[in-house]
């Protein structure tokens, strides 16, 4: 017989430390009068980096290194 130390999340059962059992194996699970302290979830960070890519053309990388030049050649001429 193993014991393991976990808590109750509002749905789930979690356990604190590795579960050493097979999968169907019969547990018998005791509730204790005793809580431990709430471990706030590490919210992921939102980010926009790369949120655009699936709109990149490869094939227009090459013609962006020069886009600015020719864009002010476009509006002010070869001065």
């Amino acid at each position: 017989m193993l014991a393991l130390k976990g808590y109750y999340d509002g749905k789930t059962i979690q356990p604190l430390e590795e579960v050493q059992a097979k999968k169907n194996q019969r547990l018998i699970i005791t509730i204790l009068d005793e809580f431990i302290k709430e471990i706030p979830k590490e919210e992921k960070k939102k980010v926009a980096r790369g949120s655009l890519s699936k709109y990149a053309n490869p094939d227009l990388w090459e013609q962006e290194k020069s886009a600015w030049e020719k864009a002010v050649i476009e509006k002010h001429g070869n001065a």
